[in-house]
């Protein structure tokens, strides 16, 4: 399916009201909204997005100071769930089983509250004993209680003695990044996950303007940085007129590496949410975005809209895909694990399992084999994925120069070429290929993991 969307004078994506009702008729709690949350995330292996669209009209019925506790809530009990389990077995002489997962999450609320965010132990307990109402809920109040009391006197000793940078990982994720880069980098990147990352955006134009009128920095080139806590976006001024999109600087740099796109026909494949697809139009290019999900070029065509910006825009399959004239460049940025985004989405660290990996694997060699095709000889594509793992990075590579050397060579990328700061070359590795870690610029509030390699199609 071919759409062309073209500009609109009129911004999109009008910014949710606070305050509207729910299905019982008032604002919902936010603890109880949490605890929904954790069992989609937890049970049902679905993300926090797709969480809160489940339980969209409760969020939305809330008040913004209301939305924002729920946010913290989640957020912070993904990032240091695993201490806060181990805290809670330290308290029980047998673990819950399975069947009383809904009494255990009761407690983790309880237990995020009192161990980081500061909440008076009377209220905390109090809050969390008060969402074990029902019948096959309330006979457990006296574990719940106890379970929190203690946690409420010890467990600040507790996670004393506990390492944050392993706990809070599966222990298979620890293992293959430390094999990967190294006990201390390993440490460094999980540790990068515990605090909420900062707001990223992408400016149009004017990025030191723009700094100063949010109240950020320019990291480099036209992203800026906000600091973290900003809140919801929509409310910033220059959203709804399209000054700027959210995009994380790791995320703007693979465009970078197309070089100029000014009068060049591009594709983007695996486009949604758009925040490339909004690069490379800004750069001048005549942009094909392609996206296998209907839902997720939703996302597409109201970000477009928003920013009143043009590009073609297909719903398609592009493993098998072939545009009706070749690209003169193409950025394929792969479905894959998205392990380079702990910071920001700290569940997927609970959701993703090792198999995972080796399926997306195979569908991101698929996808380069196909794009391989779309392009012009001499044109140029960038591979990239936001994974931390290099089978889905640097090994996804090798095996295509391995099959297909004689028509396709990497091209290294230089520093200059990301930027003039002097700290953007460590984003690069001895072949040249861009590799951003959560713990690069940390005491700058980091940014996403990301690979993304330059290749040149010779013949």
């Amino acid at each position: 399916m071919t759409e062309k969307h073209n500009k609109h004078t009129n911004a999109s994506g009008s910014r949710n009201k606070a305050g509207n009702k729910s299905h019982s008729g008032r604002p919902a709690n936010p603890r109880k909204l949490v605890l929904n949350l954790l069992k989609d995330i937890m049970r049902e292996q679905k993300t926090l997005d797709e969480a809160l669209n489940n339980n969209k009209a409760d969020f939305e019925s809330m008040e913004r100071r209301d939305r924002a506790f729920a946010r913290l809530l989640i957020s912070t009990l993904m990032r240091r769930l695993g201490q806060i389990d181990k805290a809670i077995n330290a308290c029980m002489k047998r673990r819950l089983p399975a069947k009383m997962a809904d009494v255990r999450d009761i407690i983790r609320l309880g237990a995020v509250q009192l161990l980081y965010l500061d909440t008076p132990p009377h209220a905390a307990v109090s809050t969390s004993l008060d969402l074990a109402r029902s019948p096959k809920l309330s006979g457990n109040k006296p574990v719940m209680n106890a379970v929190l009391r203690r946690l409420s006197r010890e467990g600040q000793d507790m996670l004393a003695k506990m390492d944050e940078s392993q706990d809070n990982l599966p222990n298979w994720l620890w293992k293959k990044w430390a094999e990967t880069y190294g006990g201390a980098t390993a440490k460094a990147i999980s540790l990068s996950h515990l605090a909420e990352a900062p707001l990223d955006l992408t400016v149009k134009e004017a990025p030191a303007e723009w700094a100063e009128k949010l109240g950020g920095n320019v990291t480099s080139g036209n992203s800026i940085r906000l600091p973290a806590g900003t809140g919801d976006p929509v409310f910033l001024e220059g959203y709804e007129e399209g000054h700027w999109w959210v995009q994380d600087f790791a995320a703007s740099l693979p465009v970078l590496l197309l070089g100029s796109v000014k009068g060049k026909k591009v594709g983007d494949i695996c486009a949604a949410p758009g925040g490339k697809t909004a690069e490379l139009v800004t750069g001048g290019a005549d942009v094909t975005a392609v996206d296998s999900s209907a839902k997720r070029l939703t996302r597409v065509h109201e970000n477009l809209e928003r920013l009143q910006l043009d590009a073609e825009v297909i719903q398609a399959d592009a493993t098998t895909w072939q545009p009706n004239e070749e690209f003169d460049a193409l950025l394929l940025d792969a479905p894959c694990s998205a392990t380079g985004t702990l910071r920001k989405h700290p569940e997927l660290g609970r959701i993703k399992r090792p198999e995972d990996i080796e399926i997306l694997a195979d569908l991101q060699r698929e996808l380069l084999e196909n794009c391989a095709k779309m392009v012009k000889p001499g044109g140029t594509i960038v591979y990239a994925t936001c994974s931390l793992e290099p089978e889905e990075g640097q090994y996804q590579i090798q095996h295509f120069l391995k099959k297909n050397g004689t028509n396709f060579e990497r091209v290294p990328v230089k520093a200059e070429e990301l930027g003039s700061a002097n700290w953007l070359g460590m984003l690069l590795t001895k072949e040249g290929d861009l590799r951003c870690l959560p713990c690069h610029r940390h005491d700058e509030g980091g940014m996403d993991g990301f690979y993304a390699c330059r290749l040149r199609k010779i013949a």
